[in-house]
């Protein structure tokens, strides 16, 4: 049992061999116990080195291990769900030295990836798609005539999303040969929330849990085996070979610890999902400003305090969004749907049908699952609610598959929607405020991270589509949409050009487009979202209406995928930092 996180290289010299799956193969049954010590201690040694998620990893030392050690990789497909718990596997497959820069610029990204390693066989980020994956994989497999082993990987916490059980039920039709296997932690990043999740809890209390549970997915058709130790090799393996030597759909459940093996992780799943990299002492340590998470969640119990009709929605991210305190001040209107993100927002949309003022707190990237419901059941029948989307723009060393690029994209086309983008924590609260008052759909959009200063004072009221002058300059307007204010300010004063803070997508304020057309040579819009459907071509579109001769130049994340780095690098990569905005600016002007 560890008790620290490592600061030097632990000694390996068991892991130091393997630097392929058929390397592990080598190895006895009897070895791998060794082995699965000394990758727990290389894991936390190296988390410790990059920052990352480490505590659903810890969990799965020994699975990881074991699948490796009994299939074919990278022949066999082996399918990770979500890929919190992937650092293990990419270091048994050729990843090892790398993984201390893992999440950078130049190192492994934090989640499977096809193009990343052959042994990476999707591409994953979201969750509780492995099983469709894998299925669609066995099938290929059965129609190309090969005898590949497939197997999913998923938690018990990813399995209460409809996708995985439409899979269940396709693959029970199909009869592939396929393998699930159900990591049961009885944690997803927070605790699991939902009837299936206390289903399973309930049967691991008695000594009926195998033939209990098992009757769920033998409904199902598929061949259910467990519950298993799934730290103990000296049950876990034959259990699994046998798995894999039956043909037509099987269940495998195991029961992991979530952080095993490192006492505080243990203590703490929810706090040791993952860890910021560990950096020396230096000096007193600067208070932590506050993020644009935490301005959200101060704003909600204060205004839940006067509001008895708001509640507030969540798919399983309570703590990234901020609703901890919420969820136990306001116990009775707090809802985790767990990770169902098109039943929250369709919850919303029943909770407004009844004079509820539902507000829904979702990461931008997961938002995207649950567009035909806002579509269909929210907007469709103009009924009130507010999104606070938190994660929007780009989101740095989790890379392209949490980025929050396409919100605007999808949201600008909605009927009637109130699209807003604070810059700082002041028009955040602003903006959440008047949201939750607007009827309607009304989206507040804010990104990752601590919240910047305000440029200035500002007491005037925030009025619904009513951009604000920040500067009056010369030949060139700045169209800020969000929290690029500070970068853009530093520009329009190098440059003496003028900046606008936008505020709104939609509605627009045209007139402020119109004032600005008509005294300057190039408006420059600044989004972090992507510029193919955005900011920049609403503005391009309320010029093309209203006639307006002007040369715009539309700034954001280009229309091509933005690998993991740091916020800042990837902002750079983007020509969103003060030298590309500059530079853009310079080439348009000549």
């Amino acid at each position: 049992m560890f008790h620290s996180i490592p600061d030097q290289r632990p000694n390996t010299p068991l892991l130091d061999q393997i630097d392929q799956p058929e390397q592990l193969r080598q190895l006895t049954p009897a070895q791998l116990p060794q082995l699965a010590e000394e990758l727990r201690a290389y894991l936390l040694y190296s988390v410790g080195q990059s920052g990352g998620h480490f505590g659903a990893g810890l969990g799965v030392i020994e699975l990881t291990i074991a699948l490796h050690f009994l299939l074919q990789t990278p022949d066999d497909h082996l399918v990770w769900d979500v890929g919190h718990q992937c650092y293990p596997h990419k270091i048994l497959t050729g990843r090892r030295e790398a993984l201390t820069r893992i999440r950078k610029s130049d190192g492994p990204s934090p989640f499977p990836k096809r193009d990343e390693s052959p042994f990476d066989s999707f591409g994953v980020g979201h969750s509780s798609t492995s099983i469709s994956a894998a299925l669609g994989m066995a099938l290929a497999d059965r129609q190309l005539g090969r005898n590949n082993k497939t197997v999913a990987v998923i938690g018990d916490g990813a399995m209460t999303a409809g996708m995985a059980f439409e899979a269940l039920n396709h693959a029970a039709h199909t009869h592939a040969n396929m393998l699930v296997i159900l990591n049961d932690n009885d944690m997803s990043i927070s605790r699991n929330e939902g009837g299936l999740a206390t289903y399973l809890a309930k049967n691991l209390k008695n000594q009926t849990a195998g033939d209990t549970t098992a009757a769920l997915f033998e409904a199902l058709d598929f061949e259910y085996s467990g519950p298993v130790d799934g730290h103990d090799f000296e049950v876990l393996l034959p259990v699994l070979a046998a798995a894999l030597n039956r043909t037509g759909p099987q269940f495998l459940h195991i029961i992991t610890r979530k952080g095993k093996g490192f006492a505080p992780a243990e203590a703490d799943p929810v706090g040791y999902h993952s860890l910021t990299k560990i950096e020396p002492i230096r000096g007193r340590k600067q208070p932590k400003k506050p993020s644009f998470s935490n301005i959200f969640g101060r704003w909600i119990c204060a205004t839940a305090e006067t509001d008895p009709t708001l509640c507030a929605i969540t798919p399983a991210m309570r703590e990234g969004s901020d609703l901890v305190a919420f969820s136990e001040q306001f116990s009775d209107r707090y809802f985790d749907v767990a990770i169902a993100e098109q039943h929250a927002l369709t919850l919303a949309a029943g909770m407004a049908c009844e004079g509820l003022k539902p507000v829904v707190a979702i990461y931008s990237t997961f938002l995207q699952r649950a567009y035909d419901q806002l579509i269909h059941d929210a907007s469709l029948q103009k009924l009130d609610l507010l999104l606070a989307i938190d994660r929007a723009g780009l989101v740095g060393e989790d890379g392209a598959t949490h980025a929050g690029c396409f919100d605007l994209a999808m949201l600008r086309c909605l009927p009637d929607a109130v699209i807003m983008t604070p810059a700082d924590g002041d028009e955040l609260n602003a903006m959440l405020t008047l949201g939750h008052n607007t009827p309607g759909i009304a989206a507040v959009r804010y990104p990752r991270g601590a919240v910047p200063e305000p440029l200035s004072a500002d007491t005037a009221p925030l009025v619904l589509g009513q951009a604000r002058l920040i500067r009056q300059g010369r030949e060139v307007a700045l169209l800020n949409f969000g929290p690029l204010l500070q970068t853009a300010a530093q520009v329009a004063e190098q440059f003496n050009y003028t900046l606008v803070d936008m505020r709104f997508v939609k509605p627009l304020d045209e007139s402020m487009i119109r004032s600005l057309a008509e005294q300057h040579n190039l408006l420059v819009t600044l989004e972090d979202h992507a510029v193919m459907g955005g900011a920049g071509e609403a503005v391009s579109a309320c010029l093309h209406r209203e006639n307006l001769n002007v040369d715009l130049l539309s700034l954001g994340i280009p229309d091509r995928w933005i690998s993991h780095a740091s916020r800042a690098e990837q902002l750079q990569a983007c020509g969103l930092d003060p030298q590309g905005i500059s530079a853009a600016i310079q080439v348009r002007l000549k």
